[in-house]
């Protein structure tokens, strides 16, 4: 206990109290404790747009950014001529930011933005991609730009957890006959159960906080709950109602990652 001391003291400073500061603010008030802040949260004609938004676009993005990971990563796998190169380029998003990502896009999407240019060039009609009666190409836009952004984070847990898998396994199943579909659903995937585990985890906590790319592209037409805390904490003002949608935010993450532990643990593990 005395040599982690330390590192207790530091995580109880750097997580700790600013998540009870978060807390108090988020049921502070003039008068003491209160539920009025979540009262206005979810008042807020905003709000349940957003939860439906943010909602949609991990249910649809998650799997999406799931398979193409794992292609990329069975790709590098096989050691195709030019494969290293490959893996730095599809590591490139890491390094860039989610508003930076945002506004790189942006110049795709805009209605003098690339994609309309080549519209045009071919003799087609250009279209308002951003516009906010245009819910379907305003999710579209946003969903491209965050599959670009964030596929290289579960891509790179991939390849590092398939690095950790013996040849031998796969070589063997071969040997008996199986082919490429029943090794990677027999063999490749139930070993790959503990990195999938991991990315999903992370990369759900961080869906739910997906922001910078929606408010680049589309401003406040396309609202998600994280945004929403900015709105209320710059544009309105107001850091008790911002609290207390972090808190909720912080709430539905919990909650997802203990049931993805649950829902994804080794059956082998559990209790006969």
């Amino acid at each position: 206990m005395l040599l982690i001391a330390p590192s207790i003291v530091f995580m109880t400073l750097l997580f700790g109290w600013p998540m009870v500061s978060g807390i108090l603010q988020a049921f502070g008030g003039p008068e003491g404790l209160t539920t009025a802040n979540f009262t206005r949260m979810a008042q807020d004609p905003y709000f349940w747009a957003s939860v439906g938004n943010t909602l949609l676009l991990i249910v649809v993005m998650i799997p999406i950014q799931f398979v193409l990971a794992l292609a990329m990563a069975l790709l590098i796998r096989a050691k195709p001529r030019g494969s290293s190169v490959y893996f730095y380029i599809w590591a490139i998003p890491l390094a860039v930011s989610d508003l930076a990502a945002g506004l790189v896009w942006l110049t795709v999407f805009t209605d003098r933005g690339y994609l309309n240019s080549v519209l045009a060039s071919v003799g087609l009609e250009p279209f308002s991609w951003l516009a906010y009666d245009n819910y379907a190409s305003m999710f579209m836009a946003v969903l491209i730009a965050e599959v670009w952004r964030a596929t290289s984070l579960v891509f790179v847990i991939v390849v590092a957890g398939l690095q950790s898998i013996p040849k031998d396994y796969e070589e063997a199943a071969g040997v008996f006959g199986a082919g490429f579909w029943d090794r990677l659903w027999h063999v490749t995937l139930p070993l790959l159960r503990p990195s999938l585990q991991t990315a999903l985890i992370l990369r759900t906590i961080l869906a739910f906080q997906t922001f910078a790319v929606a408010l680049a592209l589309t401003g406040q037409n396309f609202p998600l709950v994280v945004g929403e805390t900015y709105r209320w904490y710059t544009g309105l003002q107001d850091a008790n109602v911002a609290s207390a949608l972090a808190l909720v935010v912080m709430a539905v993450s919990m909650v997802t990652a203990v049931g993805y532990l649950k829902l994804l643990k080794d059956q082998s593990e559990a209790p006969r």
